[in-house]
């Protein structure tokens, strides 16, 4: 397999880079990102990118497999425009222009209660790109939608800080169960799976089929 990656630089990104190196049926793994990872292995080629005018460098994307880690908060991106540029446009420009170039498959990180038909901005973001790169031709898409995130950002979070170890706590409680942490390896060996399951399997994957992908358990339909 020959795995294109956006997103590398970040939490999961960064845990899926070395996942994908690890593997042995990974050919090949082309990071496009604006910014150098800093990883060095034999499989490993990195494209330097500016995001904003992606069209520019659409021939690069060449691959079986696209995997997009890429996101940022609202915070860091300044205003809701720019997180929406990031989050989607640049995401889906990624995807559109592997799908023009043949990759066959994506699989997306997206984020639990993504939902096209939110009144919220973020989940309603999230569920939008994940509804459009659906239509983009891809043989098969893959949407990972986990609770929230546990490992070491390079960025320090608040939120996180706090509500981690809440939700670590009361993990056992049904209703709040299905919204407890994932750590980030976790959610990067479940995406790795994830583009080996067929076709027919699909698309979104919630938090209790990712813990299960990340086994290489059967995941199941009503989880």
């Amino acid at each position: 397999m020959k795995a294109i990656l956006i997103g590398a630089t970040g939490l999961i990104g960064k845990a899926l880079l070395k996942v994908l190196l690890k593997d042995e049926k990974v050919e090949s793994v082309l990071v496009v990102s604006r910014r150098s990872t800093g990883e060095q292995h034999p499989k490993l080629k990195e494209e330097l990118v500016d995001f904003d005018h992606l069209e520019q460098r659409q021939p690069i994307f060449q691959g079986d497999v696209l995997f997009s880690t890429l996101g940022t908060t609202l915070k860091t991106a300044g205003s809701k425009e720019r997180q929406w540029e990031i989050d989607y446009d640049m995401q889906y420009n990624a995807a559109n222009f592997s799908a023009i170039n043949g990759v066959a498959q994506m699989v997306l990180l997206s984020s639990a209660g993504a939902d096209a038909k939110s009144k919220m901005f973020y989940p309603r973001m999230k569920g939008q790109l994940d509804e459009d790169i659906q239509d983009l031709g891809f043989d098969q898409v893959k949407i990972i939608r986990p609770s929230m995130l546990a490992g070491d950002r390079q960025e320090f979070r608040w939120s996180e800080k706090i509500f981690t170890p809440i939700m670590y706590a009361f993990s056992w409680i049904p209703g709040i169960r299905k919204y407890r942490p994932i750590k980030d390896h976790i959610v990067a060996q479940a995406m790795l799976n994830a583009s080996q399951l067929k076709a027919d399997k699909p698309p979104f994957i919630e938090l209790e089929n990712i813990f299960r992908l990340a086994k290489n358990q059967p995941i199941k339909t009503n989880p």
